[in-house]
């Protein structure tokens, strides 16, 4: 199994497209269990524009949204294509999301994620976020497989 995968295989994997795909990279991939995330925050990163001008961050929720997008292709990665084809993966709860520091234009973020169980069709995982070693925010979220209607 590969242990890292480049945008345009994480597209193959995700229903996600531009401008909403936010991960450039998914690798230490360790299947079904963990991987790192990366994702390059640029100045004109369409969520930053406008939050805020003069002093752009990334949104809080979009930090969430890059972790369910993350854990999504994790477990894509690590099922058999047929188990995951004309399937969606829903976020379904987050828990304990803390946001510690602002994530600021330019930067490499990196999403740390590790699945901690697994029961049906329903995940659990947990992530950091980091910048250049230092921890930005730290979540634990669900997620559920569905049926593409």
């Amino acid at each position: 199994m590969t242990t890292s995968i480049n945008r345009k295989q994480i597209m193959d994997l995700l229903p996600h497209r531009d401008p909403m795909l936010l991960i450039d990279e998914l690798k230490n991939i360790k299947k079904l269990f963990s991987a790192t995330a990366i994702i390059n925050v640029k100045k004109d990163s369409f969520f930053v524009q406008g939050h805020f001008p003069g002093q752009p961050v990334m949104p809080g929720v979009f930090i969430v949204e890059a972790f369910g997008q993350a854990a999504a292709a994790l477990t894509a990665h690590g099922l058999d294509k047929a188990t995951y084809e004309n399937k969606l993966v829903f976020l379904m709860g987050i828990e304990k999301a803390r946001f510690r520091n602002p994530v600021i234009p330019a930067c490499m973020l990196e999403l740390n994620i590790e699945a901690i169980r697994s029961h049906g069709r329903v995940w659990k995982y947990k992530g950091e976020a980091i910048v250049e070693g230092k921890k930005m925010a730290d979540a634990q979220w669900s997620a559920t497989i569905v049926d593409r209607k």
